[in-house]
């Protein structure tokens, strides 16, 4: 075992100043891909641009978002960048390890393990939506360092399980692009509404928008008969995740009220730009499952004269989507938030109720593939995890 600090720069500082005009890569936090470990080629511009504001790194080190929720989000990539070198948030720690004694992708593996970022955020300080990651985290971090060979060998391991994951996130991705393709056959562009249908504000549609709340919870998945609250990324990518949540402590009442049930419409009012109003139906779910404070529950009228699935196919249509996500305010450096009487204001698109009813039809066997996707990706976080467990401990 050995101190990250030990084999790895922690935010290095430019070993020669560039000239003014030469390229860099620029790689905004959104660039960051929390699903692969790796970023985005970047934006080319001047470094003389990007000198002075910016965390500077070079192609090839490790990228760690600080900041709540990225760090959270497992916004923590490995630079694929253009050029040699790289600016971008300020937000970000820089891990750029001594490849003669770690492998970047032996250490980028040991970063993205799930306990790192429960760690990590117990670690955090500042308030509200300040809250960062410290660098001295970072650089005491204990990693198991065994020969280059058994670590190339374990990331090796590692990258064939993360290679099988992204397969199937592509595969959602198409689903969900099919899904739009058939919504806006039926149904046209909401932005731009071409084939006028009626619109209403949602608070017509809605008698209530509840949210749960969110206590102090164990750091690990509710058990057997334990009550769990819902994290944000048991909605993120628009499909219900129950496993994502966190056990309440034996003791602490439930408020039962925030229960999640079949056919609720899930919204999530905070989260960074990119993933807030993100919006999942369920379908099935466990028992003893709450939502938290972040989430909102949009309880449908009787009469509304909406089916829950064509709302949430459109909340989800990716040009609504922004609108809906333009709703967001918040104060510089905080994340954007939606405000219940920002989200009642919201026009909604409404077909006749038959031709929402088709639709919903149509995609029933699409909806029952995206639901075995979900299925799988979950049995492949669980593989993964227990591959990351594993090779950490000399195990695999």
């Amino acid at each position: 075992m050995t101190r990250l600090a030990d084999i790895a720069a922690i935010n290095p500082r430019l070993e020669v100043r560039p000239s003014p005009d030469a390229p860099v890569s620029f790689v905004a936090m959104a660039s960051v891909d929390a699903d692969s470990g790796s970023t985005r080629r970047g934006e080319s511009r001047r470094f003389s641009d990007t000198a002075k504001g910016y965390t500077q790194f070079k192609n090839g080190d490790i990228l760690v978002a600080k900041i709540t929720p990225c760090f959270e989000n497992g916004k923590i990539a490995r630079a694929n960048l253009t050029h040699e070198l790289g600016s971008g948030s300020t937000e970000f720690h820089v891990v750029r390890p001594d490849q003669n004694r770690a492998d970047p992708r032996y250490v980028l593996h040991y970063l993205r393990q799930p306990n790192i970022r429960i760690d990590g955020t117990r670690r955090m300080t500042g308030s509200g939506g300040q809250r960062r990651v410290p660098e001295a985290f970072i650089a005491e971090l204990d990693i198991p360092l065994p020969p280059l060979a058994e670590q190339q060998r374990i990331a090796d391991a590692l990258d064939q399980a993360a290679i099988l994951r992204q397969a199937s996130i592509a595969a959602r991705e198409k689903l969900n692009r099919l899904r739009f393709s058939m919504f806006l056959d039926r149904f046209g562009d909401p932005a731009q509404n071409i084939r006028q249908w009626p619109s209403v504000r949602l608070g017509d549609l809605v008698f209530a928008i509840e949210s749960g709340h969110s206590p102090v919870c164990h750091d690990r998945p509710a058990e057997g008969e334990e009550w769990g609250v819902l994290k944000l990324s048991s909605i993120t990518s628009c499909e219900f995740d129950p496993s994502q949540n966190k056990a309440l402590p034996a003791g602490r009442e439930p408020h039962v009220r925030a229960q999640v049930r079949p056919g609720d419409l899930l919204f999530s009012r905070k989260n960074t730009r990119e993933l807030v109003a993100a919006c999942a139906l369920v379908r099935e779910t466990p028992p003893r499952l709450l939502m938290s404070d972040l989430i909102f529950r949009l309880q449908l009228k009787p009469n509304a004269m909406v089916n829950s699935a064509y709302l949430h196919a459109l909340l989800t249509f990716p040009s609504k989507r922004r609108m809906v996500q333009e709703l967001a305010s918040g104060s510089a450096g905080s994340m954007p938030n939606i405000s219940k009487s920002r989200l009642l204001e919201l026009p909604i698109e409404v077909p006749a109720v038959a031709e929402q009813n088709a639709f919903v039809a149509a995609i029933e066997k699409l909806e029952s593939l995206l639901d075995a996707n979900a299925a799988s990706m979950r049995r492949l976080d669980e593989l993964l995890r227990s591959l990351q467990y594993r090779a950490f401990r000399g195990e695999l």
